[in-house]
This record gives C-alpha cells, sequence and structure tokens, in this order.
C-alpha cells in the first residue's frame, strides 16, 4: 500500500528526520517547499518553515535500474502515484531556487530576533540578501552580547557600516580664472539635463561663477530647447555641438568661463557604437570630470550593466536621480561595491535650482534605512 505524507520542520534536515523516523529510510521525497510567511517570521527558528511530501509503496528507478519496494504497488496504487507525481512536476523547476533561499537563510535564523529585525528591515529596503546577510554577521560579531534594549545602538552602528561603504567625490570644485569641464553621459531619461540646470542654476546664482552650457544632444530637438529655455532664464551662454569640430569650436567661445556643463545625449548600454562616438567627441573636449547620471528607481540588474557599459568613457564619479521615486534604496549600496566609483551629487526631485545636494555618505545610510526624511 502506497502511504503519501506531508512534514512540516524548521528546516530541511529536521523534515527529513522526520520522514526517517515515521516512514523508514525506504521513503521517497516527492516534493519541498518552502513555507510563505513575511520575512521575519520565516527566520524565526521555532516556526515551521518547510515542508516535505514524502511516501513509501512505490517504485523508483535508479541509475542501476529499476528499485522495487518491499510492497510491489497495484495498478490502481500507480494509477494515483502516477496522477500525484504528475500533479507536482511543474513545481520541479522552482525546487532548486528554494532550496538555495532556504540556504541562504538558514544561519540567519539562528541569530537573536532583534538582530534579525535588522536583517529584515535591509532586505525590506532592496539590500541584496547576501550584502544584508554581510553586513548583519559583521554587526553581530562586533556586538556580541548586545541584547534588545541595545536596538538604537545596533542600528546606529549599522548606519555607520553602510555609510562606510560608499566613495564620495563631493561637489564641484571651480577656481575663479581656471576653467573646468565638467561632463553628464548616461541612459535616456535619467534626468542629465534637468541636474545640469540646477548645477548651473547654483554656481551661477549662488556661488556668482561664469557658467558656460554646451549640448550634444541633437537628437532629441525637445532636449535642446530644455537646456536653451534654462540658460535664457539664468542667463548663461549656451552653445550647441554636432561633431569633434563643433566642439573645439564652443570651447573657444566658452574660453573665460569658470566651468563649462555638457550634456550629452542619452545612450543604450546595448548601443555600444554610439557610446564609443560620444568618447571620441569627449576627448576632442578635454573634459576634467565626467558624471555617470543614474536613476536611483532602476533595477540593480540595469544600474549595473549601465554603469559597465559607460565604464569605457573615463567615468569620475556616479550623480544619482530621482531617488524621491525610488520604493526602497538598498541597491545603490550594491551598486556604490559594485562599480567602485565615487558619489557626486543626489537629486530628489524637480524643482530647479533646488532638489540637489551633495552626496553625504551618512544621510545617504539613514536614506537606506528611512531613518531620514528625503527632504530636510
Amino acid at each position: 500500500m502506497i502511504d503519501v505524507r506531508t512534514f512540516r520542520a524548521r528546516n530541511m534536515e529536521e523534515a527529513l528526520a522526520q520522514v526517517r523516523r515515521e516512514l523508514g529510510s525506504d521513503a521517497v521525497i516527492f516534493h519541498s517547499r518552502e513555507l510563505k510567511r513575511n520575512l521575519l517570521h520565516r527566520l524565526v527558528p521555532y516556526r515551521p518553515r518547510v515542508e516535505v511530501t514524502a511516501g513509501t509503496g512505490m517504485s523508483v528507478r535508479t541509475a542501476n535500474g529499476p528499485f522495487r519496494s518491499k510492497q510491489e504497488p497495484s495498478s490502481s496504487d500507480q494509477a494515483i502515484m502516477t496522477e500525484h507525481l504528475q500533479g507536482q512536476l511543474h513545481r520541479l523547476s522552482g525546487m532548486l531556487e528554494q532550496v538555495v533561499h532556504r540556504s541562504r537563510h538558514q544561519h540567519v535564523a539562528q541569530l537573536p530576533d532583534h538582530v534579525l529585525a535588522l536583517y529584515a528591515e535591509l532586505v525590506e529596503t532592496e539590500v541584496p540578501e547576501d550584502l544584508a546577510r554581510e553586513l548583519i554577521y559583521k554587526l553581530h560579531d562586533e556586538w556580541t552580547g548586545a541584547g534588545p534594549a541595545n536596538i538604537p545602538q545596533l542600528r546606529a552602528h549599522l548606519i555607520e557600516m553602510i555609510a562606510a561603504e560608499f566613495q564620495i567625490k563631493g561637489a564641484i570644485q571651480t577656481v575663479p580664472g581656471q576653467r573646468k569641464i565638467i561632463t553628464m553621459v548616461g541612459p535616456t531619461g535619467v534626468g542629465k539635463t534637468t541636474t545640469i540646470a540646477k548645477l548651473a542654476a547654483n554656481f551661477r546664482l549662488r556661488e556668482r561663477q561664469r557658467v558656460g552650457l554646451i549640448t550634444v544632444d541633437t537628437y532629441r530637438v525637445a532636449a535642446v530647447e530644455h537646456l536653451r529655455a534654462y540658460a535664457e532664464i539664468i542667463d548663461l551662454p549656451m552653445k550647441v555641438v554636432m561633431n569633434a569640430r563643433d566642439m573645439k569650436w564652443a570651447l573657444s567661445e566658452l574660453s573665460d568661463m569658470d566651468l563649462i556643463l555638457i550634456d550629452t545625449a542619452g545612450r543604450s548600454p546595448r548601443e555600444e557604437l554610439k557610446i564609443q562616438e560620444l568618447k571620441t567627441l569627449l576627448q576632442e573636449a578635454h573634459t576634467d570630470e565626467i558624471n555617470l547620471v543614474l536613476c536611483a528607481s532602476a533595477s540593480l540588474k540595469s544600474l549595473t550593466v549601465t554603469a559597465e557599459k559607460f565604464a569605457g568613457l573615463g567615468l569620475s564619479s556616479l550623480l544619482l536621480t530621482k531617488l524621491d521615486e525610488t520604493a526602497g534604496m538598498g541597491n545603490l549600496l550594491a551598486l556604490a561595491r559594485a562599480t567602485q566609483l565615487p558619489l557626486s551629487y543626489l537629486t530628489t526631485g524637480q524643482n530647479v535650482p533646488d532638489d540637489i545636494e551633495t552626496a553625504d555618505p551618512g544621510r545617504l545610510s539613514r536614506l537606506i534605512l528611512g531613518q531620514e526624511p528625503l527632504r530636510v
């Protein structure tokens, strides 16, 4: 007779022990899955987290041929078993992922509940699980013996650990009479033109610097007119460049500027030829710094692929935009580690000349953990 049962336990090891104890060592595992709960409940050691379906009384084909159980199943038993197994086949492709996910958390689950809560906070803010585990293990090691009453200190130390992951380039530094050329590159739609307008307005109106604008975004008429409108409002000279010869002319026309900001056309990471064309144009500009402008709300995969494709331009720093449109900022932590590029500025909205700030590691880490409002 076929005997199929379902077992629940805290982990796979305990579940298999139950199977061996109640069904014997000849039992066959049909299916296993992790029980769906919210993140913190999944990690609590004393709650069932694994479900295993196993049975006995059926034949199993092995590498050496068919293996028969002690009691041969009847034809009706075989039909029932076949139907049962067919109902589970569509889940087989996901079993490996479940096992990997289970193994990722099994060690974290041994940590104290108040430390697990901090781990959950990291994951909920979209910090990748492997990076979250690394941080939380280090935190636990450095604060061994800390109890629930120490949560404020633990969180403060975690903020310091996150802040240490970021390199900071800081604000653009200008010296009157010494022209500095700053270029913004990146994919379409990340806010390069608006960011340049913010920087130009701040350096012209607040820092009293002589600022000039150059746009090579001739692919979109709207982009040129957009920047031209800002230039007219702020009363700045602006030049439109289409090729290397135009760039040389534009720089000559703006030779008396303290700061020149160059706006470029958005490039898809897949457009390698156009990125190379942009590299040739920027070499003629002899730009001092190249900021890769990325939208903080994009996926980590998209951000890292884009950074990799633009790396050949000789990037100086990252400029992160649209933090106000980002649900979780944890991916920025992984991005900083992956690119090893320092951060220059953050933008938190569309208002010109406001909604831009120099990147600060402490503030960014507090934003990631939701410990500080976006606009102060």
